[in-house]
C-alpha cells in the first residue's frame, strides 16, 4: 500500500528524535519529529534562520563544516557533539549541571531547495549512553583500593608525555615511590590495615600533588607521580616536600616491635637518547633501589 502525502507527512511528524533539512548555506529548510519531550523542545521557529544565527560562531562554524563535509563525500556521516544553552544565541548561561550529548547522522539529500544542496541531520540524544561509556573508562583507568589512577592509564599519560617530549622537548619527570616496611604492616598488623596505609598514602600523594601531576598505583606498595613540565630539581624538591607528610600518614601504622612504616622516592625525567617512556621510569626505579639501600625513607 502507497503512503499518501499527508501520511508520510504524519510520520515524519511523529519521529521521536529531531530531523532537520539543512542547506548548504547554513539555513534550516525544514524540522521533522522531536516529539519525545524528555529531551526535545519545538524546533519548528528554527525554520528559515541560519546556523549562526541561532547558535554561537564557534558551533555554527562546526556545524556548517559537518554540513559540507556530508556534502562532499555523499554518504553518511556519523558525529557525535556536546550542545548546552550556552551554544544557543540568547540563552542564559545557567543550565544543566551535565553535559547533553547527542549523535548527529548526516547524509545528502539528492534534490536542491531553493537552487541550494540539502542534507538531513538526524539527532539522537546519547547523554545516557556517553555517561555510561564515560563511567566505564573511569573504571577501567582506576585503582579500587586507592581511587588513584591505575597501571592502565598510567602508561597511556607516560606515552603522551614521552610522544610530547620527542616532538616539542616538552620536559617530564616521574617519582617512584615505595613503602619501607610495608610487609611488615600486612604481616603482624593485617592486611586491612596494611589496606589503610595504601589508602592513607594516596590522600596524601592526592593531596599533595600538583593540578597537572598524575598520582597512579602500580600494584602492592608501588606508586608514581607523572609530572608532565618537569625538570629533575623541580621534582627531586616536591619528592622532599611528600616525604613529610606521607611518613606522618604512614605514623599510624606503628609496629610492634616500635618501629614505623616509611617511604622511599626516586626521582627521575625523560633523557634524550630514551627510546619510550619506561626508559625513565627504569631510572627512578633504580634511583629508589639507591635511596633504600642508603637505609630506607630517603629521596634520590
Amino acid at each position: 500500500m502507497a503512503f499518501a502525502l499527508e501520511q508520510l507527512e504524519a510520520l515524519l511528524r511523529s519521529l521521536p528524535d529531531p530531523a532537520f533539512v539543512l542547506s548548504a548555506s547554513g539555513r534550516y529548510v525544514a524540522v521533522f519529529g522531536g516529539t519525545d519531550t524528555r529531551y526535545y523542545h519545538d524546533g519548528s521557529p528554527l525554520v528559515g534562520h541560519t546556523l549562526h544565527e541561532v547558535l554561537v560562531p564557534a558551533r555554527a562554524d562546526a556545524f556548517l563544516a559537518d554540513v559540507h563535509a556530508a556534502l562532499r563525500d555523499g554518504g553518511l556521516r556519523i558525529v557525535e557533539y556536546e550542545l548546552s544553552n550556552r551554544d544557543v544565541r540568547g540563552l542564559s548561561d545557567h543550565g544543566p549541571s551535565q553535559p547533553i550529548w547527542f549523535e548527529g547522522r548526516i547524509t545528502r539529500l539528492p534534490f536542491l531547495v531553493d537552487g541550494e544542496a540539502v542534507v538531513l541531520w538526524v539527532a539522537s540524544n546519547v547523554t545516557h549512553r556517553r555517561l555510561l561509556q564515560d563511567q566505564l573508562r573511569s573504571l577501567s583507568e582506576t585503582d579500587d583500593l586507592t581511587s588513584l589512577a591505575n597501571r592502565r592509564r598510567f602508561a597511556a599519560e607516560l606515552q603522551a608525555c614521552f610522544e610530547a617530549f620527542v616532538r616539542y622537548g616538552q620536559m617530564a619527570a616521574v617519582l617512584s615511590i615505595d613503602l619501607d616496611r610495608f610487609k611488615a604492616i600486612n604481616d603482624e598488623l593485617g592486611h586491612a590495615c596494611g589496606d589503610d596505609a595504601l589508602k592513607a598514602v594516596a590522600a596524601v600523594l592526592s593531596e599533595h600533588r600538583r593540578r597537572t601531576d598524575l598520582a597512579a598505583r602500580l600494584g602492592g606498595d608501588e606508586f608514581v607521580l607523572l609530572c608532565p613540565h618537569t625538570a629533575l630539581d623541580e621534582a627531586c624538591a616536591l619528592a622532599d616536600r611528600l616525604k613529610e607528610p606521607v611518613n606522618q600518614a604512614l605514623a599510624l601504622f606503628a609496629l610492634p616491635d616500635g618501629g614505623r612504616a616509611s617511604v622511599s622516592i626516586g626521582c627521575a625525567v625523560l633523557e634524550p637518547d630514551d627510546q619510550t617512556g619506561y626508559d625513565m621510569l627504569r631510572r627512578a626505579d633504580e634511583a629508589l633501589y639507591r635511596a633504600k639501600r642508603r637505609g630506607r625513607a630517603a629521596v634520590l
